[in-house]
């Protein structure tokens, strides 16, 4: 789910404001004020309704939501749940050597190498930084295990597939 704002014409605007004075108001109505035809508005009155700013009933008309375009994407924004985004996890083994962890980041072009023991259960978590870091200083980076520099458990956050995304960018902020 991609989450934009709106940018909003001027007709859509000025229904919006029609709505707003005159709701519940019949598509036909609105036409009629803007001197329209029905056709021609039908599109904008799908997104408005669509996007939330208006809301319709049948045989009544649109009333106006009475939300704002920030309200909107928040409430847009909180619907959005980490299934939503997640990626295949680049898995290595935690005697894998620096040299050829930055060799795999790269060819994956992931930002994250879960690090796995021998049974592979997640021991660690290898981030570009963590990869930068090692790859400063002086030592033999072929010969340097991952196990030396990664993030362990337990100093690792998770999270859950249904947990809200906003959510979990706080906590990782």
């Amino acid at each position: 789910m991609v989450v934009r704002k709106i940018e909003l014409t001027k007709r859509q605007e000025l229904i919006i404001q029609i709505v707003k004075d005159n709701g519940p108001i019949t598509g036909e109505n609105i036409a009629e004020q803007l001197n329209l035809t029905r056709a021609t508005l039908r599109p904008d009155l799908s997104i408005l309704t669509m996007a939330g700013y208006l809301d319709a009933r049948p045989r009544v008309g649109y009333f106006y939501t009475g939300k704002s375009g920030t309200q909107l994407l928040t409430e847009n924004l909180q619907k959005i749940r980490v299934r939503d985004y997640n990626s295949i996890p680049i898995l290595v083994k935690e005697n894998v050597s620096v040299y050829d962890a930055i060799c795999t980041m790269f060819l994956e072009d992931v930002g994250t190498l879960f690090v796995v023991d021998q049974n592979s259960l997640l021991v660690g978590v290898l981030s570009r930084k963590d990869l930068l870091r090692a790859s400063i200083g002086k030592q033999e980076l072929t010969a340097l295990p991952i196990n030396i520099i990664m993030t362990r458990m337990p100093n690792i956050t998770m999270c859950e597939m249904d947990d809200n995304l906003i959510d979990v960018a706080k906590i990782i902020n």
